[in-house]
């Protein structure tokens, strides 16, 4: 038996470790609980990038679309989307046939993407980019004419000019208003990593059918060497040689329905 004089002193120490100890376990316990605006925080830096980083980048881009920009949002850990547009100008003059052109090339289109990585150790920046040009107003305009006297063909016949009343006109080339494209390359305008500049080079191919040719002429076309001449516009003869030098003209560029892509972009992330 333990005597009274005996559990008084251990009741005694007990206290004292107690009164000792109590202040430091509820600094520990406190500094422990995150507080509400800790959690808060740690809740919001769970929506971002692992590395604290955006999910947003534009680009401005050359392809032989022309020039343009894009925006690409990371979707997941290993894939994006990505839109933009190009546009490019151009006007030259050229002989086709005896025919003169001057031609003016308007290139427009807006396209979009969805750019895979299917290797993590390549830093995800190797894609593959299934895509869409969902507005192409990529075309030709051009204005034909023939000096009078001078000699065409159209269809392998051949024609002169009558200095009277030239033959003129107007020649058009275009294309499907939407095309699928397949590209591939490397980089990756939203980065995996801590830097916010890169640079994105790729290649690939928009299938865009076949070019649409249109030939509208006017004036008059003679036989070589007599006076026998026919108006081009609504002589039978002379209109089923202009529709089949349209068909030559399209098959001899069928080999654009299948269109090149090479791109070089320069982007930012935020």
């Amino acid at each position: 038996m333990y005597s009274r004089k005996r559990v008084t002193s251990l009741l005694g120490i007990v206290a004292m470790v107690f009164l000792y100890c109590a202040p430091q376990l509820v600094a520990q316990t406190s500094s422990d609980q995150p507080t509400v605006s800790t959690a808060a925080a740690r809740k919001s830096s769970s929506k971002k990038d692992p590395q604290g980083a955006g999910k947003v980048g534009v680009g401005f881009r050359v392809s032989t679309l022309g020039l343009g920009g894009e925006a690409a949002y990371q979707v997941t850990h290993s894939s994006n989307v990505r839109g933009g547009f190009n546009v490019f100008n151009y006007s030259r003059s050229f002989n086709n046939s005896g025919i003169n052109y001057n031609g003016d090339l308007r290139w427009l289109s807006v396209e979009a993407h969805y750019d895979w990585f299917p290797f993590s150790h390549f830093a995800h920046t190797f894609h593959l980019s299934p895509g869409l040009i969902a507005y192409n107003d990529n075309h030709v305009n051009a204005s034909a004419s023939s000096a009078g006297g001078n000699t065409f063909t159209l269809n392998h016949v051949t024609y002169q000019s009558n200095p009277a009343n030239p033959v003129g006109g107007t020649g058009t080339l275009a294309f499907n208003k939407a095309a699928p494209t397949f590209m591939f390359g490397f980089g990756n305008l939203v980065p995996r990593n801590r830097k916010h500049f890169s640079a994105h080079i790729e290649a690939g191919v928009a299938f865009q059918g076949s070019p649409k040719i249109g030939l509208d002429l006017t004036g008059s076309a003679c036989v070589p060497g007599t006076a026998t001449c026919s108006n081009v516009a609504t002589d039978p003869i002379v209109q089923s040689n202009v529709h089949a030098e349209q068909t030559i003209l399209s098959n001899d560029l069928s080999p654009f329905k299948y269109y090149p892509i090479v791109a070089l972009t320069l982007g930012y992330r935020f």
